[in-house]
């Protein structure tokens, strides 16, 4: 069952890649499209804005960004891929299977380890790799069992946590490569500025513009980045607990049938002592004296 799921993911996976660049395309397109139905001549101030935002031309703009613009688009993209992927593998289903929980601890209560252990090398994910990690050391006893899936928890959190930092990175680059662009572009502005006695407002207002365009691209790009990211992060801290918690509610039986066992065997080591020390310190029967009476 979660091997079906594992295939059904990575299958779906470049279908999504596929999916968002079909609406990002036609999310640049359809502004393109609307400037030539917007050139009217509006009638009031409100349809006038409405004009203005449409011939607002998005590819134009990408352009504009030039060679920085380029490597913040690939950012852009590079995070929407990871958010979808990050969506169908950073969920309950796939890290708590519903099912694995019940079947080992069925195979435990049957006294089947091994087999326990083998159903969880079957079926690799978060909570089967904790338990196999447990049920690896299981002959030394639950303080061991405890230890070892506690360290393999937090081996595997930590894989988690690495997987999602890609969103974090992305999200500091962006804008910087964003401020790297607009400083740029303002050199050259203020380069041409420089070679003219007195320009106009009007010729130094494209420049500027180019130079804005990617620091508008870059926080486009970060904003998301960063707000995936820490819901990402809270899901993983929250699936982590749950599947620990999970992991504990597993072994509970063994960890009481352990402790009953060592209560058994406790007292009848007293028993035996108490019997062992009435044997070999007998008793020594008391004499009565009689006292003489006095003639």
């Amino acid at each position: 069952m979660i091997h079906g799921r594992t295939h059904h993911r990575s299958t779906w996976r470049p279908v999504a890649f596929l999916l968002v660049l079909l609406n990002l395309l036609v999310a640049v397109a359809l502004p393109a499209l609307a400037q030539g139905e917007g050139s009217a001549p509006a009638a009031d101030g409100a349809a006038a804005d409405s004009n203005v935002l449409q011939q607002i031309d998005f590819v134009e703009i990408a352009r504009t960004g030039g060679v920085i613009g380029g490597v913040i688009l690939l950012l852009s993209l590079t995070m929407v891929y990871l958010v979808f992927e990050h969506l169908l593998s950073i969920r309950r289903s796939s890290l708590i299977p519903p099912e694995l929980p019940e079947a080992i601890h069925s195979l435990l209560a049957e006294r089947n380890t091994a087999g326990a252990r083998e159903h969880c090398l079957g079926h690799p994910g978060f909570l089967s790799n904790v338990l196999a990690a447990g049920l690896s050391v299981i002959e030394f006893g639950y303080a061991d069992v405890e230890k070892a899936m506690e360290d393999t928890a937090t081996e595997q959190a930590a894989r988690l946590f690495r997987k999602i930092e890609y969103l974090h990175l992305i999200g500091t680059l962006a804008p910087m490569l964003g401020l790297l662009g607009t400083v740029w572009g303002m050199i050259l502005a203020f380069m041409e500025f420089e070679s003219k006695a007195n320009p106009a407002v009007s010729e130094l207002a494209p420049g500027i513009y180019r130079a804005l365009v990617t620091t508008m691209m870059g926080l486009t790009v970060a904003v998301p980045a960063f707000f995936f990211f820490a819901i990402f992060r809270n899901r993983i801290d929250e699936l982590v607990a749950e599947a620990s918690l999970t992991a504990e509610s597993v072994f509970a039986d063994y960890r009481r049938d352990e402790a009953r066992r060592k209560k058994a065997a406790k007292e009848k080591s007293k028993g035996g002592e108490a019997k062992s020390s009435g044997d070999s310190d007998p008793r020594i029967p008391t004499v009565a004296l009689e006292r003489r009476k006095p003639t």
